[in-house]
């Protein structure tokens, strides 16, 4: 375990490998939820997929249970693979340079404002205590993985809900599947 939580310290993008055979235990959800805090790009592998039995949407099925399991966090790849038969393992690497391609995409600010400030002004930021949150400017902050800066009014009156509705809306407009964003409001 200590080994792993270094691994991923250490890591751009992660790949999770989970027995096909057993589906998302505890552990798993252990070492996904350390991907998610240290905010590494995620892949999800699904080994031993030749010793599954097969319906018509097993593969959708399973999809949905991981996806369930690991809820808010569900923008990233699934792939099922077979190590012993060598089924579907040089996709892997396709994967890897899409989620990286996805951690290191910059937006323009001005981009970012054009379709961001449209997006809240359709749909604003829930007043509080009668005193209304006014986004003012967007922009993507230089760090290592996707941050977006919120600039606003006033920023501790902003909730969880509101911020899981920009960063799906972000998802929606940009691709970062496969990598958490972090996005903060800031005092302009």
């Amino acid at each position: 375990v200590m080994r792993a939580v270094r691994t991923i310290e250490n890591s751009d993008i992660c790949l999770l490998m989970i027995d096909g055979t057993r589906g998302l235990e505890s552990q798993d959800m252990n070492i996904f939820s350390l991907i998610l805090k240290n905010s590494k790009g995620l892949i999800i592998l699904v080994n031993k997929w030749d010793l599954v039995e097969k319906e018509n949407n097993t593969i959708k099925e399973i999809e949905k249970e991981i996806r369930y399991r690991t809820a808010p966090f569900t923008d990233y790849p699934i792939l099922f693979i077979s190590a012993t038969e060598k089924q579907r393992i040089h996709k892997i690497l396709d994967l890897i340079d899409q989620v990286n391609a996805n951690r290191t995409r910059k937006i323009p600010t001005s981009e970012l404002n054009e379709v961001m400030l449209e997006v809240v002004k359709h749909n604003p930021p829930p007043s509080l205590k009668g005193k209304y949150i006014k986004i003012k400017y967007i922009t993507q902050l230089p760090t290592y993985t996707p941050s977006f800066a919120f600039f606003c009014n006033l920023p501790q009156y902003v909730k969880d809900p509101y911020k899981r509705f920009v960063e799906n809306k972000l998802r929606e407009k940009y691709d970062f599947t496969g990598v958490p964003l972090r996005i903060f409001f800031r005092k302009k």
